[in-house]
């Protein structure tokens, strides 16, 4: 009668094991600022924008003027497309709150050893519905 009770412990362990790090914590949260914030933390030069938006979402809505651009929320190399420095803060951000490119490519730095990243979950349509300017990079 105990052994079903016994596998099911140890798969849940495994489970449990393979989702997290190796101390055995899961990790963190992607942290999420709000536009306000990033406006204001970007314009005084205390954070980098990254737009993990593809080419058609910038066509149509634009990015913050003096983000990077990544090549793939998913596939970007980090070494090339990001700050040289992993110490410095990056803000991701996509199309609007039900996107989530960004948390792929903040989880992506991340994992490539930047530790301060976070998201703006608002994206780009939070960015221009709170009045921001945007610029339209030239797809051709």
């Amino acid at each position: 009668m105990h052994r079903p009770f016994a596998a099911l412990t140890l798969a849940l362990s495994l489970v449990f094991a393979a989702a997290c790090g190796e101390e055995g914590e899961a990790a963190a949260p992607i942290p999420e600022l709000a536009v306000a914030e990033v406006a204001t933390r970007f314009e005084a030069g205390e954070l980098v924008a990254v737009d993990a938006n593809s080419a058609e979402t910038r066509a149509e809505r634009g990015v913050i003027p003096g983000a990077r651009l990544l090549t793939s929320s998913g596939t970007f190399d980090p070494a090339a497309e990001l700050p040289a420095d992993p110490a410095t803060e990056l803000v991701f951000y996509c199309a609007n709150d039900h996107c989530r490119a960004s948390d792929g490519a903040a989880e992506r730095a991340r994992e490539a050893g930047y530790a301060n990243v976070s998201v703006m979950r608002a994206g780009i349509a939070g960015w221009v519905e709170a009045g921001h300017e945007v610029a339209h990079p030239d797809q051709g």
